[in-house]
């Protein structure tokens, strides 16, 4: 999709096709390669080896996928954001003629090779920033993954990707949808969006069952494969609620304009409704290759192997509205980006921290919420944060999410 560089403020964000020359091969940098979205890129990759070449290959700790991956795609350089794996990565690439850094400055830095077209931010998390930030100050295009980096700093990077004139295409399927709806409709109002969300594995649960759910159970989507993360975010609708926030930056949008549908079987993405009433959906099997794909090729529709949707093995899609209160996640999305300022940031870190705690079975499902709240009610509210600030409030609210997981946290 894109961001900005065509921007009629009253309206949203125009999302017309760049006038910038087209490499015939694009060079691609693909932060967080080893995760499930940098993995289906190179399957992609793989696929369209005549349009791109992969020139920068990024991971955090599996540093021995990281070498496959540089050993068959062959990038100009890789870095492992583990600096402890450092000297392993650069004695198995030694030989292969593989430039190899570490750590997160060495990322920030990399990802404004001249050489490099697009930046695919497939980084979970947080920890996405600094490195997307980096790109866009370049002035590469970015295919987004992350969504935390407008979730977190919305208005920092779109005022970069603004003075830059750089384009920022979505890769979640949501997102993408709503991309896709817009093509042709640049310069008509939207008057809302609608999320669709599958409601994840308790679709249906009240907050009684909920308080009994273990993470085996929550890691069981039943329509897409992701991370561990987005896995559980999926799952207390979190995700959806970051979603909200990503969607507002990214088509210049009002909360009023925002709404979520629950569809269980994931087979529309997301819609759009202008002004005189009408709705445009794209659908589709739920598969992230495909939205994948589109940022990376936008505004070409590149043929692929891809599964096909058979509306004869669909003969019913049903939708239905979340439930606010056995799912509290949502809303407190909302309430972040009503606040505005540092409070996304805010809700974001605690979430991070909770899931993650989560995971570890040191906190109950309902508890994540839980922690989120606390946070947002006790977190130090910038109005109009700096990138420091915004590094500083996440730092502050690990420091207090940590010690709310410490406690019983739903006392």
């Amino acid at each position: 999709m894109f961001l900005l560089k065509y921007c009629y403020r009253n309206i949203s964000h125009s999302f017309a096709p760049s006038t910038m020359a087209q490499p015939t091969k694009k060079n691609i940098a693909i932060l967080g390669s080893t995760g499930s979205i940098g993995k289906q890129a190179l399957d992609i990759v793989r696929a369209n080896l005549d349009k791109l070449q992969v020139e920068v290959l990024s991971a955090e700790n599996n540093a021995d996928l990281l070498i496959q991956q540089a050993i068959e795609f062959s990038p100009n350089a890789v870095v492992i954001g583990n600096e402890e794996k450092y000297q392993f990565v650069k004695d198995a690439l030694f030989k292969h003629d593989i430039k190899v850094y570490a750590g997160a400055d060495a990322l920030v830095q990399v990802v404004q090779m001249e050489s490099i077209h697009m930046v695919l931010a497939a980084i979970v998390g947080f920890a996405g920033l600094r490195s997307t930030l980096a790109a866009i100050e370049a002035g590469k295009q970015i295919a987004l993954a992350n969504k935390e980096t407008l979730v977190v700093a919305g208005a920092l990077v779109t005022e970069a990707a603004k003075a830059k004139g750089v384009n920022i295409y979505p890769v979640d399927s949501e997102h993408s949808a709503i991309f896709q709806c817009l093509a042709g409709e640049f310069h008509n109002k939207i008057e809302k969006i609608i999320l669709t969300a599958s409601g994840g594995p308790f679709r249906g649960k009240d907050k009684k069952f909920l308080e009994t759910v273990k993470k085996e159970t929550a890691l069981k989507h039943p329509n897409w494969s992701m991370g561990n993360k987005i896995t559980i975010d999926s799952a207390t609708l979190m995700n959806k609620g970051l979603e909200i926030i990503e969607a507002a930056w990214l088509f210049a949008l009002k909360p009023e304009q925002i709404e979520v549908i629950v569809h269980p079987q994931s087979i529309i993405h997301s819609m759009v409704q202008f002004e005189d009433g009408s709705i445009k959906a794209q659908m589709g099997l739920p598969d992230m290759k495909l939205p994948i794909q589109y940022a990376l090729f936008y505004p070409l529709r590149v043929h692929s192997s891809f599964p096909r949707f058979d509306f004869a093995a669909y003969p019913s899609l049903t939708f239905e509205k979340p439930d606010y209160t056995a799912f509290p996640s949502i809303q407190l999305a909302f309430d972040a980006m009503k606040k505005g300022g540092n409070m996304a940031c805010i809700l974001n870190a605690a979430n991070e921290v909770a899931v993650h705690a989560f995971l570890r079975d040191e906190v109950g499902f309902t508890d994540i919420p839980t922690v989120v709240k606390k946070c947002m009610e006790q977190g130090t509210f910038i109005e109009k944060p700096t990138l420091a600030d915004h590094l500083e409030s996440d730092k502050e609210t690990r420091v207090k999410a940590i010690e709310f997981c410490k406690k019983n946290v739903s006392a």
